[in-house]
């Protein structure tokens, strides 16, 4: 079996975050990847990081240290998992005015925030009669798995969960006396900033898994597992199943949506060019370019292969 070399470490942290600081660090980040093989995707913002790099574990090791020093050492709610293969192509490093966009400016999870539940404590709380549990992930994410019961916003973006939650929230709460209400996402990112808005509309009883699906999935065994389905992810690897190994999904490259080994049998899947979420979106001009794109991309891997293979 071949050894895996690269070590992948998600991680995210709301504090206040200099400006100056933040590209002090970003150039810094960009001067280790000129040297290093560094990849991956962060995002920096006055409210704190987020993201996820990828590198052999000597280079995370430099990086995290140096992103510990930038943040005073605060908790970066990290995850660790490892890969034979980059998934990423390179660093981009991205600063926004969140870093994960709700749209909510008077929203400050630094400081209030929903209970943490961790992964053993997390099935008790989910099973529990008067728990409603919400997925904060958007309606591609969910589709490929979620935990059992758990209730489905449909958002196609994070953007749209404020107006979920005026809209649909207390219809889900009605029938319920002194409800807890239990959410979820990928990492820990977006739950707990969701929780941070129901606080702020004065919503009680609140709690967020931490470190989300990928530390629940790390930390309980699959037979005790509530969670149903794989894990999308934001790389390469599109999906990650039940061990944490890259799923069964790959991407349509036309559309971005993940698609099963199931759907890529369905007569409307052409790889690189469509698939049934996609159907009718696109020009025939547009599919033409898809296809002599995936020729392309296809010439170069019989080039490569025969490159490995000499």
């Amino acid at each position: 079996m071949k050894v895996k070399n690269y070590k992948i470490v998600s991680l995210y942290s709301f504090f206040l975050f200099q400006e100056n600081l933040i590209l002090d660090l970003k150039n810094k980040l960009l001067e280790i990847e000129r040297e290093k093989d560094l990849s991956g995707l962060l995002i920096f913002a006055s409210e704190g990081i987020n993201g996820t790099i990828c590198a052999e574990k000597n280079i995370i090791d430099i990086v995290i240290n140096l992103i510990i020093k930038y943040t005073d050492s605060r908790n970066l709610n990290i995850k660790v998992n490892f890969s034979k293969n980059k998934i990423f192509k390179k660093l981009k490093i991205k600063i926004k005015n969140e870093i994960v966009t709700m749209g909510i400016p008077q929203i400050n999870p630094s400081e209030n925030n929903g209970t943490y539940i961790d992964s053993t404590d997390w099935n008790k709380l989910i099973k529990n009669q008067n728990t409603i549990v919400i997925d904060t992930r958007n309606h591609y994410e969910v589709s490929i798995g979620t935990f059992k019961n758990s209730i489905n916003p449909n958002t196609r973006n994070f953007r749209e969960f404020p107006k979920w939650v005026d809209d649909h929230l207390d219809t889900h709460l009605e029938k319920k006396e002194s409800a807890n209400i239990a959410m979820f996402c990928t990492g820990g990112i977006r739950c707990e900033k969701a929780t941070s808005l129901l606080k702020k509309k004065g919503y009680k009883n609140i709690y967020h898994l931490k470190g989300g699906i990928l530390q629940y999935l790390d930390d309980i065994p699959k037979e005790k597992s509530l969670f149903e389905g794989e894990c999308y992810v934001f790389d390469k690897r599109v999906a990650l199943d039940q061990e944490l190994e890259k799923g069964s999904y790959s991407i349509c490259h036309a559309c971005g949506m993940p698609v099963s080994i199931q759907d890529q049998e369905r007569k409307e899947y052409r790889k690189g060019i469509q698939c049934h979420f996609c159907i009718d979106q696109f020009s025939d001009d547009d599919r033409k370019r898809f296809e002599e794109r995936q020729k392309q991309i296809d010439k170069l891997k019989v080039v490569n292969h025969k490159f490995h293979k000499d």
